[in-house]
C-alpha cells in the first residue's frame, strides 16, 4: 500500500510525513534516480508506506527538503517521530533489517556479498555515467552522452551485469529472483533506454525484465504522467 502527497506546505508535509510508519521523500520520478531506488524497492516487496514528492528546481526546494533532513537531498526515509534515514543506500539496508522475513537481500551468503557490493559501487561511482547521461524517463537522446569516461562505466556496468547474472541470475535478475541490487541499477536501465545504448543480447533482455517488473512499470508510468519540469536537470542534457 502506497499513497501520494505533491508536498502542498510545509506545515501539512511535515504532519503527514511524521504520521506512525513509513514515509519516504522523493523527487519528480522523471529524474531522481537516487529516490528511485528505495521507491522501487518498497513497492517490489510490498512494504506500506507514505509518499511525500518534493518538486526539483523549485526556489523552494531546499528549504522544503531541509525540512526533512538537513542533508538536504532525497530520498529521505522518515521512519514515524523518531528516525531519519537520509541516504538511499543505508535506506535500503535499515529496510532489510527491518523486514527480513522478505529477503531484500539474496539469501546465498556469497550471492548477498556480491549483491551489496555491486551496489555500493553503483552508490559511489560511475560518476560519468551520471554526468553526461542523466535520468530522463521522458526523453529520447539515443546516442549521446559518450564521452570516454562513459563508455568505461558502461562497460563495467555490463561487466557486473554479466557476472551477475552467470553465477547467480539463472537467466533472470541479477541473483535470481528481484533483489535490492535490481532496485539499485533499475535507474541505469531507464539511462540505457533514454540514450539508447545497445547491449549484448543477455544484457537487453535483462533491462526488459527490469523494465516489466510491476514495480519498475509503476514508476516509470508515474514519471511519464508527471507534467512538472526541472530546468536545471533538462539543462544538464548533453546537446
Amino acid at each position: 500500500m502506497q499513497t501520494t502527497q505533491l508536498d502542498p506546505g510545509l506545515s501539512q508535509a511535515l504532519a503527514a510525513a511524521r504520521q506512525p510508519g513509513l514515509t519516504l521523500v522523493i523527487g519528480n520520478k522523471n529524474y531522481s534516480s537516487w529516490s528511485m531506488r528505495p521507491w522501487v524497492a518498497m513497492v517490489a516487496f510490498g512494504i506500506p508506506f507514505q509518499e511525500v514528492r518534493v518538486l526539483l528546481d523549485r526556489d523552494d526546494t531546499a528549504n522544503r527538503i531541509c525540512s526533512y533532513s538537513a542533508s538536504g537531498r532525497v530520498p529521505v526515509l522518515l521512519a514515524g517521530d523518531e528516525m531519519t534515514i537520509w541516504d538511499s543506500l543505508a535506506i535500503c539496508e535499515y529496510l532489510a533489517e527491518q523486514f527480513q522475513e522478505l529477503h531484500l537481500w539474496p539469501q546465498d551468503v556469497a550471492a548477498r556479498a556480491m549483491a551489496r557490493s555491486v551496489c555500493a559501487e553503483m552508490h559511489a561511482g560511475f560518476s560519468d555515467l551520471r554526468n553526461s547521461m542523466s535520468m530522463n524517463i521522458r526523453a529520447s537522446f539515443p546516442g549521446k552522452g559518450r564521452t570516454p569516461g562513459t563508455q568505461a562505466d558502461i562497460g563495467r556496468i555490463s561487466e557486473i551485469w554479466e557476472e551477475c547474472l552467470s553465477r547467480f541470475g539463472h537467466h533472470q535478475f541479477l541473483f535470481g529472483d528481484f533483489s535490492l541490487a535490481d532496485a539499485y541499477y533499475a535507474p541505469v536501465v531507464l539511462r540505457f533506454r533514454t540514450y539508447g545504448v545497445t547491449l549484448a543480447p543477455a544484457l537487453d533482455a535483462y533491462c526488459q525484465r527490469v523494465l516489466a517488473h510491476p514495480a519498475v512499470a509503476r514508476w516509470v508510468s508515474e514519471a511519464l504522467a508527471e507534467t512538472e519540469t526541472a530546468p536545471k536537470h533538462d539543462a544538464d542534457m548533453p546537446d
